[in-house]
């Protein structure tokens, strides 16, 4: 026990330390004394994407790295907002410590829960509480990547009874979709009708089981690789891109394609 406790007071030492370079850079660097919470909001994102990917390939190193550059985020964003006055770290800490309490009353309180699926259930009713949710999309980001906000809104309104039926139902509508999409007379249309394909495309997945977002990610690492071939065989026929005449690259990325790539 004197163990664990030793462990948490030196995690303790080593997370204070974190926060007070924080703080001085915040006072003694012109550039982060500079910056607010607006104008590093996107490095968060950044951040947070090359976290993903390090995970994605469960390469441990990069994920040491990635982790602490997340956390980073987070203790410059609170010093900021200490700096204004509004709150600090520890209002965040203790913050998120009464929530994860509040919202596991099956580990902290009397509730009994026999299933993972009863876990969620329990702790959507609670937040929906909490949040005061005036409709069943509050509490969506709208600047979460598209498509993963769009599982997201079919899967509230798949929770009131708001969903397809059949699969078939959903390749009827893309098929209308693309037709209107023909059909539009003007690039606003265009948009719209394009809009609403991807979102009967996103539904697809849904009901396939099958992330879009994943999917989409695969298809672009394909494409790159695939094109990548083509690079390297105008390269190897000491050519530029720009030399090789589109019947050419096409063959190429039949061949590419031909071999798995």
């Amino acid at each position: 026990m004197e163990e664990m406790y030793q462990d948490c007071r030196e995690e303790g030492k080593n997370f204070q330390r974190l926060v007070d370079i924080v703080e001085k850079l915040r006072r003694e660097c012109p550039w982060d004394r500079e910056q607010t919470n607006q104008t590093i909001k996107n490095n968060l994102i950044e951040e947070a994407y090359e976290l993903l990917e390090a995970i994605e390939k469960n390469d441990d190193t990069a994920m040491l790295e990635e982790l602490g550059d997340v956390l980073l985020q987070v203790v410059f964003h609170a010093q900021i907002k200490k700096d204004e006055g509004a709150f600090d770290i520890n209002d965040v800490i203790n913050h998120l410590i009464e929530k994860l309490i509040r919202r596991h009353p099956h580990v902290f309180g009397d509730k009994d829960v026999s299933s993972t699926s009863e876990v969620l259930n329990q702790w959507h009713k609670i937040k929906q509480e909490e949040e005061k949710r005036e409709s069943i999309f509050d509490g969506i980001p709208r600047r979460m990547p598209a498509l993963i906000r769009a599982v997201k809104v079919q899967d509230r309104m798949r929770k009131v009874g708001f969903d397809w039926e059949r699969i078939e139902q959903v390749l009827e509508k893309i098929e209308e979709e693309i037709q209107e999409f023909k059909e539009a007379k003007s690039k606003e249309e265009m948009k719209h009708e394009l809009g609403d394909i991807l979102i009967a495309v996103t539904n697809l997945g849904r009901l396939t089981g099958i992330d879009p977002e994943e999917a989409l990610h695969e298809a672009i690492d394909r494409t790159i690789r695939r094109f990548q071939y083509i690079e390297k065989k105008a390269k190897e026929q000491n050519k530029s891109l720009e030399e090789m005449s589109l019947e050419e690259m096409d063959r190429l990325w039949e061949e590419a394609k031909s071999k798995g790539l």
